[in-house]
């Protein structure tokens, strides 16, 4: 694993969980998650007992921008990367991380712990995820 890799790899997943945050009067900028996926790329909720739900990166993106935008039910949220473990083979790479997250939704205070894994692959304009499935607890 290269350091240059790895920091690549450790800027996609700290733009991703940040363009979901909104405190202190800040706007989340979901138009990142576009930034940081391939075009293709598949995004995974497969939280509780019921089926895993299976996003493209525009379904994904879309109820999120209203839950975070003026007047949407999520304020002062952010989520971060608490632990990570990356491998990296050639031009491919695999994270499996541990995330907190807070805010208030529907005007209650929460946090919450989870887990994400993240594939990675290396494309003609440098790394970005292809795929992210999470679990909270």
């Amino acid at each position: 694993m290269t350091d240059v890799t790895k920091a690549e790899l450790d800027e996609l997943m700290r733009t991703f969980l940040g363009a979901f945050t909104n405190t202190g009067g800040s706007k989340a900028n979901l138009g990142a998650v576009r930034d940081v996926f391939i075009p293709q790329g598949m995004i995974i909720s497969n939280v509780g007992d019921g089926a895993p739900v299976v996003y493209d990166i525009e379904g994904f993106i879309a109820p999120r921008e209203k839950m975070l935008s003026d007047g949407g039910k999520l304020t002062e949220f952010s989520e971060w990367e608490v632990s990570e473990r990356t491998e990296i083979y050639g031009s491919i790479a695999h994270r499996f991380s541990e995330y907190r997250k807070s805010g208030y939704l529907d005007g209650e205070w929460f946090e919450g712990v989870g887990h994400k894994t993240t594939q990675y692959v290396r494309t003609p304009d440098g790394w970005r995820m292809s795929s992210m499935a999470w679990d909270d607890e």
